[in-house]
């Protein structure tokens, strides 16, 4: 009797013991294989649709992108063919390209580089307006793009180039900053 006691102990500290040992350890780093610590990966994803809602729960805008992949460690997200579609508060409907974005997690800011382009219907007209550059920062919340850099306004079939833009889509005002050439009348 007492032989099948000692066994039968034996056998419950033999299972204790590999519950204990195998499990993870409390306070420990987990470190990589070159000893360093691990960080946190983020995500990625292929052929991702991201809808931003507001406070309301309608959609701010979306975003359709080649590939996403979140950057933890400076909280942004990264995106690759980027095509963008958004609604201004006048209710037109506006849409972005560009090869490359940027998200700011929490900033309502979406970043767009490379041959980028911006189209939609100016409030209060009927003229379809274009912007071309090569980098462009729409803020989501106020409803305004900007870009310092070259950028090409196209309405009504004429072009107008400058160096720095500033759209209000909600006022439906748009101010060329500098070095600007060219002429628009609307009709």
């Amino acid at each position: 009797m007492l032989y099948r006691l000692l066994v039968l102990l034996a056998g419950l500290s033999l299972v204790v013991g590999l519950v204990l040992l195998s499990g993870p350890q409390r306070g420990a780093v987990v470190t990589g294989a070159a000893g360093a610590a691990v960080r946190d990966p983020g995500y990625a994803a292929l052929g991702a649709h991201l809808v931003q809602t507001g406070t309301d729960g309608q959609p701010l805008y979306s975003l359709d992108a080649a590939r996403i992949s979140q950057q933890p460690d400076d909280e942004t997200v990264r995106l690759t063919q980027v095509q963008m579609a958004f609604r201004a508060a006048s209710g037109a409907q506006w849409t972005a390209r560009a090869e490359r974005g940027e998200l700011g997690q929490d900033t309502g800011v979406v970043q767009l580089d490379g041959d980028v382009h911006v189209a939609g219907l100016m409030p209060g007209t009927q003229d379809r307006a274009e912007i071309t550059t090569e980098h462009i920062s729409f803020d989501t919340h106020d409803q305004v793009v900007t870009t310092p850099d070259p950028v090409t306004l196209t309405m009504s079939g004429r072009e107008l180039r400058a160096t720095g833009l500033v759209a209000r889509l909600k006022e439906g005002h748009v101010e060329l900053e500098s070095g600007v050439h060219g002429s628009y009348l609307p009709q």
